[in-house]
């Protein structure tokens, strides 16, 4: 039975997706103008059981973040050589120290060699070495969670992450036909197009659609087969395609070669040796800047890049590498400091894309009302999506009144199905709202977390 704490549109609608009561968590608190002043939580339904948050997760990441790091952290990324520079030649190896940049992009890294082209350089007569040594190496595969090992979603963070480490496609199509566009284009990565038009429609477009990937030495042969709708465009899939060290090199010679330079060499993993010279550097966008990219799209890969920076920032002087245990530690030791104590919290990653993490929905209110009260309270609520506006929010509730008026982050996985943030009433009253299921059927009660959102909006 659903119990009776809950609003009757909430109760109707999870009647209707055959989700029990008791697989439901949800917590509403409204929001004062000082924290003293905050009244009890005006709906608290099992909100002091242990579940699995899915992405809402990132929302403690994101804050741990900006409290220990801080809105304008910035990660470096350096180039070193152990060889002299003759003229316009470099005689030696050319080292890329990465110390773990959540969005380091294809802009990004041409920036880093402009740089050093800036220098006189246009010959190197080496290889490219990646110094990867800030992080822990991981052990995992990116099949592990789902079997899945081609899904960006599932890439493995490492302190140099290109891309997000993904190749992406772009597809449009028209009546007849289908174009597929590789971004960044790399002539290592073949595509194959064997899409046919077919009846579906554009908002259906993966349907009909699959793929498979072939790997060889030299380079990759990625063969789309299926259906897609016709004039549907504008999409994109992103895969991994290739080794990281391998999309690296492809990626280093394509560019470099852009400036008017040449290399002939190849690529290695090993730490920058102490007696090498370091040639230029390049930092990133803000942690403020960053989180947006994270939270609207809901990106794992950078969320457990920033987990595993607050390891290596924030931990001890231990020479060890930092591990995404060593960030969960720190995450912990944190919140107790500012009076949250989560016995229940399990912090595997910090992205949600885990079946192991668990939060409760009244320590997940306690800590966006605990961070609504920070100064950092801006720069978290800016990285969320705004209901019926933009990121993973852009179509829901889009024609109603509510459309605006809420920052909200979103998580599933199956079974999973949560709802975490800030909603403005209609009366101007500011809510903390939190939404969990885990249940076979969590995927069907979008509708019930929309008539709680509603019923929050005309409190």
């Amino acid at each position: 039975m659903i119990q009776p704490d809950l609003p009757a549109s909430v109760v109707d609608a999870l009647d209707k997706a055959g989700v029990p009561g008791d697989s439901v968590s949800i917590y509403v608190q409204a929001l004062a103008e000082q924290p003293a002043k905050l009244a009890s939580p005006l709906i608290a339904h099992l909100a002091t059981h242990s579940l699995n948050p899915a992405s809402t997760m990132k929302l403690l990441t994101s804050y741990a973040g900006l409290s220990l790091l801080g809105p304008s952290y910035r990660w470096k990324t350096e180039l070193y050589t152990d060889g002299v520079i003759n003229g316009n030649v470099l005689n030696g190896n050319l080292y890329l120290k990465a110390y773990g940049d959540p969005n380091f992009m294809t802009v990004d890294f041409w920036r880093l060699l402009v740089s050093l082209r800036q220098l006189g350089i246009r010959e190197i007569k080496g290889d490219l070495i990646i110094d990867n040594s800030y992080f822990a190496a991981n052990q995992q595969s990116t099949a592990e969670f789902d079997g899945e090992p081609l899904r960006a979603y599932n890439a493995l963070p490492s302190a140099l992450s290109i891309n997000l480490k993904a190749s992406s496609f772009r597809f449009d199509s028209n009546a007849s036909q289908v174009t597929i566009t590789q971004e960044p284009y790399l002539p290592e990565i073949k595509v194959v197009n064997l899409l046919k038009i077919g009846a579906k429609e554009c908002v259906n477009w993966r349907d009909g659609l699959s793929y498979a990937v072939q790997q060889t030495n030299t380079k990759a042969i990625v063969t789309f087969m299926g259906s897609f709708a016709p004039y549907c465009t504008d999409k994109y899939l992103d895969l991994l395609v290739l080794d990281e060290n391998k999309y690296t090199l492809n990626l280093f010679r394509k560019l470099w070669g852009e400036l008017g330079g040449g290399f002939n060499g190849l690529v290695f993993t090993k730490k920058v040796p102490i007696d090498a010279i370091k040639l230029v550097q390049q930092d990133s966008k803000t942690l403020a800047q960053i989180l947006p990219e994270m939270n609207k799209w809901s990106n794992n890969l950078m969320a457990r890049q920033i987990l595993l920076t607050i390891g290596a920032e924030k931990g001890s002087l231990n020479p060890s590498p930092a591990n995404e245990n060593d960030g969960a530690v720190i995450v912990k030791r944190w919140l107790n400091s500012v009076g949250l104590e989560f016995d229940e919290l399990v912090l595997e990653n910090g992205s949600g894309l885990s079946r192991l993490e668990r939060i409760s929905a009244a320590h997940m209110g306690q800590l966006l009302v605990n961070a609504y009260y920070s100064p950092v309270m801006p720069e978290l609520l800016n990285s969320m999506p705004i209901l019926g506006v933009d990121g993973t929010m852009l179509k829901r509730m889009k024609a109603s009144a509510m459309q605006g008026r809420a920052h909200l982050k979103t998580g599933s996985l199956t079974g999973i199905f949560s709802l975490a943030g800030v909603v403005l009433s209609s009366s101007g009253q500011r809510y903390v709202v939190i939404f969990m299921v885990n249940h076979a059927k969590a995927a069907f009660t979008k509708a019930a977390q929309d008539a709680l959102l509603e019923w929050v909006y005309m409190h």
